[in-house]
């Protein structure tokens, strides 16, 4: 059986609700529970590399996440992400790394609120990074991307094909 690392990086998936003052904050990634509740029996390795918003990741975080996926033996890995940046960390994995699978993933709901698609999206990218060539994907909404043809729709909340100009 293959092992496949998994980077937490923080996004949505993670997010806590502080019902007194109504913020969403970070304490610890949710994903062993959520693999435990999926009943999930692969070989993982986690490796929390930061609890952040996507909106606040820069280059240097960025960078981190390429030395960490560079760096890993592992030949699949997935990475939990926010979703307002999940394309830009793609793209800068995609245009460096081709030798490895790794799928990015993320929810538009926080894990904790109950009715989260991040089990599914979580659950997807798994599937999807045993089954595909080398290359950076992103996985969302039960569909796969290439790094360099997806986006966010902030309109629908889904993330779709980049139409060709």
């Amino acid at each position: 059986m293959m092992t496949i690392r998994l980077y937490v990086t923080g996004g949505t998936f993670d997010k806590e609700y502080n019902e007194l003052n109504g913020e969403l904050y970070f304490k610890d990634t949710h994903v062993r529970e959520m693999l435990r509740l999926g009943r999930c029996h692969l070989d993982l390795e986690v490796r929390t590399l930061m609890m952040i918003d996507s909106t606040e990741m820069n280059e240097v975080d960025r960078e981190m996440i390429l030395k960490s996926c560079v760096e890993s033996s592992r030949e699949r890995i997935v990475i939990t992400h926010g979703t307002d940046t999940l394309a830009v960390t793609a793209r800068f994995l995609g245009e460096r790394i081709k030798d490895k699978t790794i799928v990015l993933t993320g929810a538009m709901i926080p894990y904790t609120f109950g009715s989260s698609d991040g089990l599914f999206n979580l659950g997807s990218a798994l599937a999807f990074v045993q089954t595909l060539p080398p290359g950076v994907h992103i996985a969302m909404n039960g569909r796969v991307f290439n790094w360099d043809n997806a986006q966010k729709n902030r309109s629908t909340g889904v993330f779709e094909e980049i139409c060709p100009a």
